[in-house]
Formats: structure tokens, C-alpha cells, sequence
């Protein structure tokens, strides 16, 4: 593909997040859901792309008519379908950059329940999701074991993660697990949504989410995503004089630098692992982890060496975000616009059951266990451990914000320093990248017997730990 077929890309995928962005401004109904746009977008590209428009014109033209592939020409379409792979790779080494890391205790003395509880549904998932695999999905339909990993990946991992994974996908012989993956993304947050207000409002009347204030969360001001002019901040503080550098380019090769340590990681257990139990053993699991897990630890490394040594604090994490929030829309939006619809509908029995199991584990999770796993406040924290397992952490903070607008809990807090001791893990960390070569090298039993045992032990934890307090 040549360097202007690139950037035409970035440009019509620019076009499709404003037309995004305006859709949202002025439907109530999208507001309503909290779509992001960024999903609006991908899923607008999508209707006029080759999937659908290109495939109904087809029907009734000749294969040489101009809008067989809709209206994104198919060099474009191509350039999109690798942008996810690399721009996960930015949303994760960007996670813990620009914050100062709190110590272990401070973490776990405010976050642990929600540690534990997070914990807990996220392998839990693996679960449902590998004993539908074993005893449904592979006897009855002939779906690839390795959908039983599809839930975690998609709900707690979101489209990025899913999105992420498609060459670990590809590599494995299980193509359509990332087109599946997309879609059970986009179902989390829609359901993740819709399913935590309906949640809310019932805790409201039950006397559980007692900080709700009426509809004082559940208010119209700022649900279009505008910003007043008034009440508008700056993007990011400027740590250096752009004389001497621009701040936007100093944090980017920041970001640069923990992708790159990530990198030389990543290849440092390819090649252990090579001389090591690989050749002992001849299974090979390294070489089909993704980057961007490892992006992630090369990220708190560069942190944790600009804290001891840069007395400058030079690392903005207002800056940061807007570098991770752009790759994440980026993301979205190619990911969605480049989905297969067939492989969809050719799976639609795997994808509806699986999707369906996700959501009622979850609700049970937090209905259930919530209560008896977390001591204090559990409403108020429960619904974005929900929101977080079943949409994306976005969807997690949007529930807190509605159950606890005033934040008058630690929820929110709690949920913050949850990050730190899950995200490396689950939801896109270590073991979520891990999952599916596992899989595919013991079998879906063996990564059942041990996402069980795990599950069972976050379980018995909360209830004896954290739930006796």
C-alpha cells in the first residue's frame, strides 16, 4: 500500500469520527445509551463500507459497479484492518504513565474488595466461557475450543483488546474469533449500559444504592458530550517550552519508549523460552503473546524510572490521555468499520449464546456475590466492577458516576487503585493475551481446571476476607 493510500485512510476515518461525533449531538437516543461516538463512527463506515452496502449492491449490479465496496474504496478498508494491532500497542503503553504509583497497602487497603471482586468475575468468565466451549459450542455448532475465551477478551478487554488480538487469532487458525470478538465488544457496552441503569434504578427502589439522589445522575447536562465554552480545561499541561520541544512530541516518544521496552521483553522470553522449557518441552506459548500486554509493563517502567530520576516530572498524565484517548477512537473505529458480518451470521448461535452467558454471570456476580464479598458500600462499588466486566472501563466509571454522583463513597477511588493490581492481569493484561495459546497448546480442559481453581480461590477470598469485615 502506498504512503498516500495511508494517509487518504486517516483521513476518510477522520471524516467518519466527526460525522460520529455530530450523529451523537443530536440524537437522544445514542445519548441516552452513552454510545462514544468513536462506536458510531465504526459502525456508520461499516453500513456504507463493503460488508453491507458493498454486499447489497452487489446483488444487484455487476461486479465492476462503483459501489460494490460501498463508499470506502477497498485499498482503504485494507489499511484499516491493521491499524488495531498497532494502536493497542499506544492505549496500553499508555496505562500507567504520568501517575504516580501509590504503595502496595494504600491500594490495597482502599481497592482490595473491588481487586477481589473484579478478579473474581473476569476469570469467572473464562469459566462459562470455556465449559460452553467444551460442552456446547465445539460438540453441537463445530466453533473452535478457543471461543471459550471469548467472553473476558470482549467484555472486560473491550474493542481494544479484541481488536488487538486478531493476529494471535490468525496465527492460531481461529480467524473468526476476532471478528467475534468485536462484535461480543460492542454487545458488552451496549449491554453494559443498559443492563447498569436498569440495575440501578432497581437498587434505587430497594434501598441499596442509596446515594442515587433522586435523578440527579441520570441528568441531560452534558450527556451530547460537549463541553461548555465556560467549564472547558486545557487538554494537557505544558512541561517543556515549545521552543524547545513541542510537549505533544515528548510525550509521544515517551510512549515510544515503553512500546520499545515492551518490545525487547517480549523478545527476551521468545528467545528464553526457546532455549528453555520450549525446547524441553516442545510447546511454544511466547511467540503468539501479543505486544501490547508487554507495552503495558514497559510503561510502569518508564515510569517508575521518570519518578526516581526526572526531577522535571516531565511525564503530563492529562497529555498522556489524550495521546491513548485519540489511539483508542482510532482503534474503535477501524476495528468496528472492518468487521465480517458473515463470520458473524455464520457463528450467530456461538455469538448470541455467548453473549447471553456474559451478561447473566455478571448480574449474578453482582446481585449475588457483590454483597457478600465486598463490606462496605456495595452497591455503589459492585456497579463498576459490572460496568468494567461488562463493557470497558469507561462503562465502569459511567455506572459509579450515576450511583454515586457526589462521590460520596470511595467507589470511585477504590476503582482507580483497582487498576493497578488488575489490568496487568485480566481485562487485557498478561493472562488475557496468554489465554488463547494456552488454549490451544493444553486444551480448553486444562485452562478450564486452572481459570476454576483461580476463580474459586478470588471467590472463597472475598467471602472470608473482605466479606467478615
Amino acid at each position: 500500500m502506498s504512503p498516500e493510500m495511508i494517509g487518504l485512510s486517516f483521513i476518510i476515518l477522520g471524516l467518519f469520527i466527526v460525522i460520529g461525533k455530530w450523529i451523537r449531538v443530536f440524537s437522544p437516543l445514542l445519548q441516552k445509551l452513552f454510545l462514544p461516538s468513536s462506536i458510531i463512527a465504526g459502525l456508520l463506515a461499516l453500513l456504507v463500507g463493503p460488508e453491507v452496502l458493498g454486499r447489497l449492491v452487489s446483488l444487484f449490479t455487476s461486479d465492476d459497479f462503483i459501489l460494490t465496496n460501498g463508499f470506502v474504496p477497498e485499498e482503504v478498508v485494507e489499511v484499516w484492518s491493521t491499524l488495531p494491532g498497532l494502536f493497542i500497542n499506544i492505549v496500553f503503553a499508555s496505562l500507567f504513565l504520568g501517575k504516580t504509583l501509590p504503595s502496595f497497602k494504600k491500594v490495597w487497603i482502599i481497592g482490595g474488595p473491588q481487586v477481589v471482586m473484579g478478579q473474581m468475575v473476569s476469570w469467572g468468565q473464562y469459566v462459562v466461557g470455556l465449559l460452553l466451549a467444551i460442552f456446547l459450542l465445539a460438540p453441537v455448532f463445530g466453533v473452535n475450543p478457543m471461543a471459550g475465551a471469548l467472553i473476558e477478551i470482549s467484555f472486560v478487554g473491550g474493542h481494544g483488546t479484541a481488536a488487538g488480538l486478531s493476529g494471535t487469532f490468525a496465527d492460531l487458525g481461529f480467524e473468526e474469533g476476532a471478528d467475534l470478538a468485536i462484535g461480543l465488544a460492542t454487545i458488552g457496552i451496549l449491554t453494559g449500559v443498559i443492563v447498569g441503569i436498569i440495575l440501578i434504578n432497581w437498587g434505587a427502589r430497594k434501598g441499596h444504592a442509596k446515594e442515587v439522589g433522586g435523578k440527579q445522575g441520570l441528568a441531560s447536562n452534558g450527556r451530547n458530550g460537549i463541553v461548555e465554552l465556560e467549564n472547558r480545561d486545557s487538554a494537557g499541561e505544558l512541561t517543556t517550552r515549545p521552543e524547545s520541544i513541542e510537549p505533544l512530541s515528548l510525550h509521544i516518544a515517551y510512549v515510544g519508549i515503553a512500546i520499545f521496552i515492551g518490545f525487547i521483553l517480549l523478545e527476551g522470553l521468545i528467545l528464553l523460552e526457546a532455549f528453555t522449557w520450549g525446547a524441553w518441552t516442545d510447546t511454544y506459548l511466547m511467540i503468539y503473546v501479543p505486544l501490547f500486554p508487554l507495552a503495558m509493563v514497559g510503561g510502569i517502567i518508564t515510569q517508575l524510572v521518570s519518578d526516581k530520576y526526572d526531577r522535571f516530572r516531565l511525564i503530563d498524565r492529562k497529555m498522556i490521555n489524550r495521546i491513548s484517548g485519540f489511539s483508542l477512537d482510532v482503534l474503535i473505529v477501524s476495528a468496528l468499520a472492518t468487521v465480517s458480518l458473515t463470520v458473524i451470521g455464520d457463528n450467530l448461535a456461538a455469538f448470541v449464546t455467548l453473549a447471553v452467558a456474559g451478561v447473566v454471570w455478571n448480574v449474578f456476580a453482582f446481585i449475588v456475590l457483590a454483597p457478600k464479598m465486598i463490606p462496605q458500600y456495595w452497591f455503589e462499588r459492585g456497579i463498576g466492577d459490572f460496568g468494567q466486566a461488562t463493557g470497558i472501563t469507561a462503562t465502569g466509571l459511567l455506572l459509579m458516576k450515576v450511583a454515586d454522583p457526589d462521590n460520596k463513597t470511595p467507589a470511585l477511588e477504590g476503582f482507580g487503585y483497582k487498576q493497578i493490581l488488575f489490568e496487568p492481569f485480566v481485562g487485557g493484561g498478561l493472562f488475557t493475551a496468554a489465554s488463547l495459546p494456552l488454549i490451544f497448546q493444553f486444551g480448553p480442559v486444562a485452562v478450564l481446571i486452572f481459570a476454576s481453581v483461580v476463580t474459586l480461590g478470588w471467590l472463597l477470598f472475598g467471602l472470608f476476607y473482605f466479606g467478615r469485615k
